[in-house]
C-alpha cells in the first residue's frame, strides 16, 4: 500500500525542488508506532525526521488495566508489543484496534495484582530484558530492507508500559525533570549520529543534531528563521502528551525531532529531474539506521530500568517510614499516596497486631463512599512486604467521594470499627458534601423518571389487557345474549306459522300463491268484509317475520276491475322473510284512523319459498350478535370518550385555580416564572408598599425550602433591589432539587426588626418537580355529621368534600363519626366490627367502612345515647355529644394513633380542643394539633368561646363571616389565630356532564341545549306551561335566617314580570311550614301553570331545579357561607343574593363589582342587593329578568362564563392545608 506524506518544512520556507520528487521507501520493524511495515510514497515538498520514546504512565492508568492471558506464551513466540511486518493498518482499522483494547483492560486492579516489590522489580528487569533480544533479532532480520524511516517511533514492550504507568499513576514514581530527559535524549541521539544516503538522483544525509549545552527543542519561530537562511532539511521538536501529542499518544510521549541545521554537516544532496520518469531517493545507509534506532531503544529500556528500580526503592523505604512512625505511636492504619485524590487506586495498610482481628487467620475490609452513602465494597487483605504485622490491599477511590468509611472484620462476627467510631479517609479535590448531595439528587431525578417510564409502560401493558379481557367477556356475553334473543324470536315465529294461512277467502289472497324472498306479488284486500268498508283509501302497513324489523311495507291499495270491494297493492317482499305480517288501514302511517288488525290478531302468511330455517336462524343468531357488539363498542366508546373529558376538565380545573392561588397575592409576591420548578433559578418579587414594611429603606428576603426543614437550612439574608417597573423589589433564588415548597419573609434589616411573615403564616409556594415529595399529614376529623350518611345541614358537606379533597391531595384522613341507629347505611362499604375498648363506664364497639371513599370509624357505646333515631333534638345533646368527643379522643390514644392534626367542627365537637389540651396532650397525643372550625356562631356561642381559646389555630367558613363576628365576645380575644376561608362544592356530587338527574348531560360548551332541555323537563314534571319564560328557582330551608319574607316577595315579583318560580324546601318550625302550605295553595289557584311550591326534600329534583333554572335565588339575612349559590354557578344558573357572608365573597354583581371580581381573578358573576327588604330584593330581581328578556345572548355567555368558574374544595383544600402547617409550625 501506498501512502503519500508530505515531508513537512515551515510555511516561509521555499521548496527545495521545483517539481515534486517521489521515492518509496520501506521502513524497518518496529520504527513506526506499534510495529507495524507499510511502503509509504514520499513527496519531497518537507522532510521530518521523529523519534519517539515514551517514558511515563498513562493518564488513564485506572481505566486500562491489563489484561492476564490465560494461555501461556511459547519461549520462542514474539515478545508482546512486537508484531510481524505486516500492512500497516489504516487510521480507522487503527482506532478501531485502540477501541478494542481499552475495552479488554479492566477499570481497576484487584488487590491481589500488587505484589511485593522485589517481585514487581524481577519481573520488570525479566521484560526488558526481552525487549532488548527482540530489538537485536529485529536489526539482523532487516538487514535487507532498503528505504528510509521518515517517522521512527518506538513503541516498547506494551507490560513495560503498563507497569511504569501503575508505578507513576500511584505515586510510586516522581515527576521527572523535563529538561533532563530531554538533555539525556539529545544526548542518545548525538552518539547516535548515522549517514544515510540516498541511491539515485538526490542524497540525503540525515544526522542527530545537537551540541552540548544547546537547546534541542527550539521554537517553530526560531526554526523557520534557521531554515530560510540555512536551507534545513529536518527540525526537532519536543511533544507532551495530553497536549501536542499525536492522535493515539494515550502516555506521556515525548518526541524528537532533530533539526538538521548545519548545512556543513550534509555531505551531498542531489536531486535531478528527468522529464522521461519520475525522481526517487535511494538510501544506502538504512541498515545502519536501523541499528541506530535499536541503540536508542536499548538505551531507553536501561534508562527507564534504573528510573524504575530507583522509584521502587524510594516507595518502599517511605513507606518503611510511615509504617514505622505510625507502629511508634499506635497507629493501625495507614495509606498511601498520603494525599487521597478522587478517580485513583490507593493502598491501605492495617496493623492486625493493635486490632481485635490480631488472632484471626483473614483480614478484610468493609466500606463505603461518603458517610456511608455511595458504592460498598468488601476487598480480602494479605500480608504485605512491611515489617511487622502490616495487611494490606487496594482500594479505586470513585470520583465522586469525598470521603472513604470502612471497618476491618474476620469475613465473619469479629470487627475492628475504631472503637465504633469508624475509620475515615479523607478525599481532597473532589466533590465536597453539598456537591456530592446534588449528585444524588440527579441520579434520584433520573431514578424517578426512569421509574415513572417503567410505570407508565406497565400501566399500558395492564390496561390492554384489561381491554383485551373486558372485550373477551364482552363478546361472550354478546354471544350468549344472541342466542337468547334469536332462540326466543323463533319460538314466537314457529308459534305464529302454526297460525298462519295462504288465503283467508272473501277477505284477502296474494298472487301467485308461490313466491319467495324479493318476488313482487299482488295483495287483494276486500275492503266490504270488514270495518273499512266506507273508508275512501285503504293503505297496507306490513313488514316481516314477526314484525321483527317493524314496519316494512307501506303501500297504498288501487280498486280492482275484477269486481266486487276488491282492492290490491304490489307488494315487494323482503328478502330473508319466513312470515309475512300485516293490516289494512283508512291512511298512510301517523294518519290513519281506523284500522282492519284482524281482530288485534294481524294479518299474516308464509313466504313458501323462503329459505331454509335452520339457516336462516343461524345467520338470524349472527346478525343479532353483530348489532349487539356494534352497540356495546359504541356505548363503552362513549363511556371511555365522557370519562377522557372529565378527567382533562377536572385538571384545567385544577391547572387554573393553582394559578389563581399563585396570583392571589400578586399585589404583595410573586414569582417569575409562576411555577417555580426545582432545579431552576427564580426571580421574587415583592411589595412591601401593601405590607407593614411599606416605607421601609431596605427590604431583605429570608427564604428557605420545604416548610424551612430543608437540609441546607435557611439562606443567609438577601437584601431585594428594585424591578425595572412599580413599587415591586426583587432577589433571585436557586431553588434545590429537592425542594417541594418555597418558603419566606420579609424583614427591614439584615439582622431582623420588623417582620413581614403574613400574619404568622408565613409566604409559602409551592416547587414542582422537585426528587422529594411533601410528606402526607395525617388529620383526623371528630365530628356530628357526614355527608351523605348523617346530614342535617351544610356541615356534613364540609366534612365529607374537605376530606375527599385533602386525600386527593395525597394526605392521610380519617373521620371519627357516633354510630347514630339512623344513619344511611347504604351509603357505607365493607362496614365491618373493628375493635371495642371500655370508658365512661360502658363498652364502646367501634365499626369501620369507607363513605365516598373516605376512612370513618363509627363509635357505638352500649349505654344507648345514639339509639336515638336521630341525630339532633334529644334533650340531652350537650350530654350525648360531649361523651361522644371523650370516647373519640380516647380511642385514638388506645389505638396508638398519632395525628398530626384533630379538626372538630361547632359546638357538637368542641370539647374536643380542652380535653385534648387539658388530658390526652400529656397522655401520648402530644405531636397532634388542634383546628377548630366555626360553622355557626348563632349555636352554641359558649363552647364555641372555650373551643377557640384551647384551639391552635380557627377557622369560620368564609371571610366576610369571620369579620361580621371577629366583635362577638366568644371570638374577639383570639383573633390573631381566627381565619375565614369559603366552603365548597363537591364538584362529582355536584356535575351537569355526569348528571343522572337531569335529561341532557352538558358542560359550558352546549349550555344553552343542556339548560333548555332541563327547563322542558322541569315544566313537564310540576306541570308548569311548557314556555320559554325565565324560571326563578329557590331551593333552602324555610328559616328566618334565610329570609323568608323576602321569599315571598321574591315569588310575588317574579309572577308579575310573567317568570315562573319553582321552591324545593321545608321549614323545621311547623308555623312556618303551615304558613307555606297556604301559600303553595294560593298560587295553585292564581298561577298554577306558573308556580310550584314542593314543601319537602327531594335531591333527585334539587338537580333538575338548579339545571332548569335561568335564576336561584338566596335572599340570606346571615349566611355564614351557603353553598346553594356555588351549586347553582356549577350548573350554569345565575344566582341571585343578598350581600352578607359568603354570599358577599362568592357572587359578584355584573354591574357594581368588576373591581371587586377582578382582585379575585374573576368575572361578574351574579346580582346582589345590600338591603333586607322587598325593595332591595327587587333592585336585583329587576335587572336579572330585563337581561333574560332584553340581552338573552349576553345571558347565555354569562351563564357560559360563571359555569367555567370553579367552586370546588380544590381551593379551599390549599389554604386549609396551609392552615394545618401553621398550625403545626
Amino acid at each position: 500500500m501506498e501512502v503519500p506524506l508530505p515531508l513537512q518544512r515551515c510555511l516561509s520556507c521555499r521548496t527545495v525542488s521545483s517539481q515534486r520528487t517521489h521515492f518509496k521507501i520501506k521502513p524497518f520493524l518496529g520504527f513506526f508506532p506499534r510495529g507495524n511495515t507499510q511502503s509509504l510514497d514520499w513527496r519531497m515538498d518537507r522532510v521530518t525526521v521523529k523519534v519517539t520514546c515514551r517514558t511515563a504512565a498513562s493518564s488513564d492508568f485506572s481505566r486500562r488495566r491489563p489484561k492476564k492471558s490465560s494461555i501461556p506464551r511459547s519461549k520462542d513466540s514474539t515478545p508482546r508489543g512486537f508484531t510481524p511486518r505486516t500492512q500497516v493498518p489504516t487510521s480507522t482499522q487503527r482506532r478501531d484496534r485502540k477501541m478494542n483494547e481499552e475495552k479488554e483492560s479492566p477499570d481497576a486492579p484487584s488487590h491481589k495484582e500488587i505484589g511485593s516489590f522485589n517481585t514487581e522489580t524481577s519481573q520488570l528487569k525479566e521484560e526488558v530484558s526481552d525487549v532488548n533480544q527482540e530489538a537485536e533479532s529485529d536489526e539482523e532480520s532487516d538487514d535487507e530492507s532498503a528505504g528510509l524511516g521518515v517517522e521512527a517511533v518506538s513503541n516498547r514492550e506494551p507490560l513495560l508500559d503498563d507497569r511504569v504507568s501503575q508505578l507513576e499513576e500511584n505515586g510510586r514514581i516522581p515527576e521527572v525533570d523535563d529538561s533532563f530527559l530531554v538533555s539525556k535524549d539529545a544526548e542518545i541521539i548525538t552518539k547516535s549520529k548515522e549517514k544515510v544516503t540516498a541511491t539515485g538522483d538526490v542524497d540525503v544525509l540525515v544526522y542527530g543534531s545537537a551540541t552540548e549545552g544547546k537547546r534541542i527543542a527550539e521554537t517553530r519561530e526560531d526554526q523557520c528563521k534557521k531554515n530560510e537562511k540555512e536551507k534545513p532539511l529536518e527540525e526537532m521538536k519536543v511533544f507532551r502528551a495530553g497536549k501536542n501529542a499525536p492522535d493515539g499518544a494515550s502516555s506521556s510521549v515525548y518526541e524528537i525531532t532533530g533539526i538538521v541545521n548545519n548545512i556543513e554537516q550534509v555531505e551531498s544532496i542531489k536531486i535531478t529531474d528527468d522529464s522521461s520518469k519520475s525522481s526517487l531517493v535511494k538510501a544506502d545507509a538504512v541498515d545502519d539506521s536501523y541499528t541506530s534506532i535499536n541503540k536508542v531503544k536499548k538505551m531507553e529500556n536501561e534508562f527507564l530500568k534504573l528510573k524504575l528500580e530507583s522509584e521502587e526503592i524510594m516507595r518502599k523505604e517511605s513507606l518503611s517510614r510511615l509504617a514505622a512512625d505510625n507502629f511508634k505511636k499506635g497507629n493501625k492504619l495507614i495509606y498511601y499516596p498520603e494525599v487521597v485524590k478522587p478517580d485513583q487506586d490507593i493502598d491501605i495498610f492495617f496493623n492486625r497486631s493493635f486490632s481485635p482481628l490480631k488472632n484471626e487467620p483473614d483480614v478484610m475490609i468493609m466500606g463505603a463512599f461518603n458517610d456511608w452513602k455511595w458504592k460498598s465494597f468488601t476487598i480480602e487483605l494479605s500480608k504485605s512486604h512491611l515489617k511487622g504485622d502490616w495487611w494490606s490491599c487496594q482500594v479505586y477511590v470513585p470520583k465522586e467521594a469525598y470521603k472513604i468509611d470502612f471497618v476491618f472484620n474476620n469475613g465473619k462476627d469479629v470487627y475492628d470499627n475504631n472503637d465504633e467510631q469508624d475509620f475515615s479517609i479523607v478525599v481532597e479535590g473532589g466533590m465536597d458534601v453539598f456537591d456530592f448531595e446534588n449528585f444524588l439528587l440527579e441520579e434520584k431525578r433520573w431514578e424517578q423518571e426512569e421509574l415513572a417510564r417503567q410505570q407508565a409502560e406497565r400501566e399500558k401493558q395492564e390496561e390492554e389487557q384489561r381491554r383485551i379481557e373486558a372485550e373477551r367477556l364482552g363478546t361472550e356475553a354478546d354471544r350468549a345474549q344472541a342466542r337468547d334473543e334469536a332462540a326466543k324470536t323463533r319460538g314466537k315465529v314457529q308459534e305464529l306459522m302454526k297460525k298462519t294461512m295462504s288465503s283467508a277467502g272473501d277477505v284477502w289472497y296474494i298472487e301467485p300463491s308461490e313466491f319467495e324472498g324479493n318476488d313482487m306479488v299482488r295483495l287483494y284486500y276486500n275492503r266490504s268484509s270488514g270495518p273499512l268498508s266506507n273508508a275512501k283509501e285503504i293503505w297496507i302497513h306490513g313488514g316481516h317475520n314477526n314484525w321483527k324489523d317493524g314496519l316494512a311495507i307501506v303501500s297504498k291499495l288501487i280498486k280492482s276491475k275484477k269486481g266486487g270491494d276488491w282492492w290490491f297493492a304490489d307488494v315487494l317482499v323482503p328478502d330473508r322473510a319466513l312470515v309475512l305480517d300485516w293490516v289494512f288501514a283508512d291512511g298512510p302511517p301517523q294518519q290513519a284512523v281506523v284500522y282492519d288488525n284482524n281482530n288485534l290478531q294481524d294479518f299474516h302468511t308464509i313466504v313458501p319459498k323462503s329459505v331454509p330455517e335452520e339457516l336462516y336462524w343461524v345467520e338470524e343468531e349472527q346478525r343479532i350478535f353483530r348489532r349487539l357488539q356494534t352497540e356495546r363498542r359504541l356505548r363503552e366508546e362513549e363511556i371511555r370518550a365522557k370519562a377522557e373529558k372529565t378527567a382533562l376538565l377536572k385538571a384545567e380545573t385544577k391547572e387554573k385555580i393553582l394559578r389563581t392561588f399563585l396570583l392571589s397575592q400578586k399585589h404583595i409576591v410573586y414569582t417569575d416564572p409562576l411555577h417555580v420548578r426545582a432545579g431552576s433559578i427564580v426571580t421574587l418579587f415583592y411589595n412591601p408598599a401593601n405590607t407593614v414594611l411599606n416605607g421601609k429603606s431596605e427590604v431583605w428576603l429570608r427564604c428557605s425550602f420545604n416548610r424551612w426543614t430543608h437540609r441546607m437550612g435557611p439562606l443567609p439574608p438577601q437584601k431585594m433591589i428594585p424591578a425595572e417597573n412599580g413599587s415591586h423589589l426583587k432577589a433571585t433564588v436557586k431553588v434545590p432539587l429537592d425542594a417541594y415548597m418555597m418558603d419566606f419573609v420579609f424583614s427591614e434589616r439584615e439582622d431582623g426588626g420588623i417582620f413581614d411573615n403574613k400574619n404568622g403564616m408565613d409566604y409559602h409556594i409551592p416547587v414542582f418537580g422537585g426528587v422529594v415529595k411533601e410528606p402526607p399529614m395525617h388529620i383526623v376529623h371528630i365530628a356530628v355529621e357526614m355527608a351523605p350518611i348523617a346530614k342535617v345541614g351544610g356541615l356534613a358537606d364540609v366534612v365529607t368534600s374537605l376530606s375527599r379533597a385533602v386525600q386527593d391531595m395525597n394526605h392521610s384522613v380519617e373521620i371519627i363519626l357516633p354510630k347514630y341507629d339512623c344513619l344511611k347505611f347504604s351509603h357505607v362499604k365493607d362496614l365491618q366490627f373493628h375493635k371495642s375498648y371500655s370508658w365512661g363506664g360502658t363498652e364502646i364497639k367501634v365499626w369501620c367502612g369507607k363513605v365516598e371513599g373516605l376512612p370513618v370509624y363509627f363509635l357505638e357505646p352500649q349505654n344507648g345515647l345514639f339509639w336515638a333515631g336521630c341525630i339532633y333534638g334529644r334533650a340531652n345533646d350537650g350530654e350525648r355529644f360531649g361523651f361522644f368527643c371523650h370516647a373519640a379522643l380516647e380511642f385514638l390514644l388506645q389505638s396508638g394513633s398519632h395525628p398530626d392534626i384533630i379538626h372538630c367542627h361547632d359546638w357538637s365537637s368542641a370539647p374536643v380542643a380542652w380535653l385534648f389540651k387539658e388530658q390526652y396532650v400529656h397522655y401520648g397525643l402530644s405531636k397532634a394539633r388542634v383546628v377548630f372550625t366555626i360553622h355557626n356562631l348563632e349555636f352554641g356561642a359558649k363552647l364555641i368561646g372555650k373551643a377557640m381559646a384551647f384551639s391552635d389555630k380557627a377557622t369560620t367558613v368564609s371571610p366576610t363571616y369571620s369579620q361580621e363576628i371577629s366583635g362577638h365576645p366568644s371570638i374577639a380575644p383570639h383573633l390573631i389565630k381566627f381565619h375565614g376561608i369559603i366552603n365548597g362544592i363537591d364538584p362529582d356530587m355536584w356535575d351537569p356532564y355526569n348528571d343522572k338527574f337531569i335529561p341532557v348531560c352538558y358542560t359550558s360548551e352546549n349550555i344553552v341545549e343542556g339548560k333548555r332541555a332541563a327547563k322542558d323537563a322541569l315544566q313537564q314534571r310540576l306541570g308548569l306551561k311548557k314556555s320559554d319564560l325565565p324560571l326563578v328557582g329557590i331551593i333552602t330551608r324555610l328559616t328566618h335566617q334565610k329570609g323568608i319574607h323576602l321569599i315571598k316577595h321574591a315569588i310575588r315579583r317574579t309572577l308579575e314580570r310573567n317568570g315562573q318560580v319553582v321552591l324545593l324546601g321545608s321549614a323545621p318550625d311547623p308555623r312556618i311550614q303551615n304558613d307555606f302550605v297556604n301559600l303553595a295553595n294560593q298560587l295553585l289557584s292564581s298561577h298554577n301553570d306558573r308556580a310550584r311550591l314542593i314543601l319537602t326534600y327531594d335531591e333527585p329534583l334539587s338537580h333538575l331545579i338548579y339545571a332548569g333554572s335561568d335564576f336561584i335565588l338566596v335572599p340570606s339575612i346571615f349566611e355564614p357561607c351557603g353553598l346553594t349559590q356555588l351549586t347553582a354557578m356549577r350548573y350554569g344558573s345565575i344566582p341571585v343574593v343578598r350581600k352578607t357572608g359568603g354570599l358577599y365573597d362568592t357572587v359578584f354583581d355584573v354591574d357594581h363589582d368588576k373591581e371587586r371580581a377582578q382582585a379575585h381573578g374573576l368575572e361578574p358573576n351574579g346580582f346582589n342587593f345590600d338591603g333586607a327588604d322587598g325593595a332591595g330584593v327587587d333592585y336585583a330581581l329587576n335587572r336579572a329578568i330585563t337581561a333574560w328578556y332584553d340581552k338573552r345572548e349576553w345571558f347565555f355567555s354569562l351563564c357560559k362564563s360563571v359555569m367555567e368558574q370553579d367552586w370546588s374544595w380544590n381551593r379551599p383544600a390549599l389554604d386549609y392545608l396551609e392552615l394545618y402547617h401553621a398550625a403545626r409550625k
